[in-house]
């Protein structure tokens, strides 16, 4: 089966790129840049170019995108070129190709102002019935995108699955704050309790959706580990996370304090999963739990298709004040 993978140079699209290699698929790897992975090098705003990629091409996973890294960086026209434009170009031509199976990577960062709840209200629950208020022109860029992979499964009947997709990348927290006080590793544990998805359980989710996109006709998914956090956890976490994780997941204290790592003192969100694993039969692997196995075992954090890839960057050039500068 001939696939194309957009966004083919960058760290979900090398991952998709490798695995669907690895299983034998005949895979077009799509980007702006050279890359191993990349076999179609130019532009998605290209229109005469992206039909040339979709010739023949069965399933289409687009992951190429403009990220929040990049807001400080780029004009609010760069975003819509690529995002909205680009997006637009691949879904019209993807139509006319005959695509069975559309995969559109999106992120949780769609619901913006709706992930943090006023002072001293309990955390988010977020699911996919949250309604998006985006916050910058990553937001509104993506939420437009998503609207489009709707139109064009009603309008055309192309079946699209929508992935918000929580963090997976490898580069340390924008946050000087949260970099000055916890060390990386531990940053990225906590953050498997609510809001991180590790790279294999993300590469497998889309290679779930393009299965079942057919059936499906159009779905939006919430891509994140599976939360130990209930409903019912959601005020105390709020006021005492590390209480809560306590009670949950006891044995995770005494490796934290071996590690000299702590636990967040707030959490003001949790992502959920559960349309995901019921609805495309996701089974992620690594969460909170895997976490603490591993800190136990002294193996290493995350997959090993993680540490393969590695940390790719968002700009060529390198920043004094952090991973990339924030708006």
């Amino acid at each position: 089966m001939k696939v194309l993978v957009t966004g083919s140079a960058g760290y979900l699209g090398e991952a998709l790129v490798r695995s669907l290699r690895q299983r034998g698929d005949q895979v077009e790897g799509l980007d702006i840049l050279a890359s191993p992975c990349t076999t179609r090098q130019g532009s998605l705003t290209d229109r005469a170019f992206v039909r040339r990629c979709l010739r023949d091409v069965a399933t289409v996973y687009h992951a190429a995108t403009l990220h929040k890294p990049h807001v400080a960086t780029h004009s609010r026209q760069d975003f819509i070129d690529t995002n909205i434009t680009g997006t637009l170009n691949l879904l019209e031509e993807a139509v006319e190709a005959g695509v069975g199976a559309f995969v559109f990577t999106s992120t949780t960062s769609v619901f913006g102002d709706a992930l943090v709840p006023p002072p001293g209200e309990p955390a988010a629950w977020i699911t996919e019935e949250v309604a998006p208020v985006p916050k910058n022109i990553y937001g509104v860029t993506k939420t437009a995108a998503e609207n489009l992979c709707q139109l064009f499964h009603r309008r055309f009947g192309l079946p699209v699955v929508v992935l918000r997709t929580s963090r997976f990348f490898p580069e340390p927290d924008d946050s000087p704050a949260m970099r000055d006080g916890y060390a990386d590793a531990n940053v990225k544990a906590n953050e498997f309790l609510a809001r991180r998805v590790d790279i294999e359980d993300a590469v497998t989710v889309h290679l779930l959706a393009a299965e079942r996109a057919a059936a499906l006709g159009f779905g939006r998914y919430i891509v994140s580990a599976t939360t130990p956090f209930g409903p019912d956890d959601l005020p105390e976490l709020r006021r005492d996370a590390a209480a809560v994780v306590r009670r949950l997941v006891p044995a995770y204290e005494n490796l934290y304090a071996a590690h000299g790592w702590r636990m967040f003192p707030s959490l003001d969100r949790v992502y959920v999963n559960a349309k995901a694993r019921d609805e495309l039969g996701w089974r992620p692997t690594y969460d909170f739990a895997q976490v603490v196995a591993d800190l136990a075992a002294g193996r290493p954090l995350g997959s090993a298709l993680a540490r393969e890839i590695g940390s790719k960057s968002y700009h060529a050039e390198v920043f004094a004040e952090g991973p990339y500068p924030v708006e």
